[in-house]
């Protein structure tokens, strides 16, 4: 009623060898803390454009370094958007404090110091920026 399968199957591995490139655990790290952390970068350059400040700058140097450093040299596309509108500021802390969670799981998970505590370090300070603001009593 049916005719037998006459073509090996694409899923039996045993004994062939790959015509496509594998990459090693290592490098697929590698690969996605640049993506996290180039993330970071953009949300960080949009941050800098509606509330510049000398810490900001340096925490964007400091991501595209680590960003061309995954990247074998590569530098980082820099975002170069308008002033957002200060409403979008606090949504912009809170997506760049996710990225840098996620860049911290990361770089853990494959024990690059240098980017754990670059991402903890952007944690801490895009919690600061969305913190309440104790009220002033005079």
């Amino acid at each position: 009623m049916y005719e037998p399968i006459r073509t090996k199957s694409v899923h039996s591995t045993a004994g062939t060898t790959s015509d496509f490139p594998h990459r090693s655990r290592e490098e697929e790290l590698d690969i996605q803390l640049a993506g996290h952390l180039a993330a970071l970068l953009a949300v960080t350059d949009e941050i800098r454009a509606s509330a510049p400040s000398g810490d900001l700058d340096a925490a964007a140097e400091r991501l595209a370094s680590q960003v061309a450093r995954l990247r074998d040299g590569a530098a980082p596309v820099r975002s170069s958007v308008a002033d957002p509108q200060a409403s979008q500021l606090v949504a912009l802390h809170r997506r760049a404090y996710a990225l840098a969670g996620r860049a911290l799981v990361v770089a853990a998970s494959r024990a690059d110091t240098a980017a754990a505590i670059l991402a903890a370090e952007r944690m801490d300070a895009h919690a600061a920026a969305t913190a309440p603001r104790p009220l002033a009593t005079h």
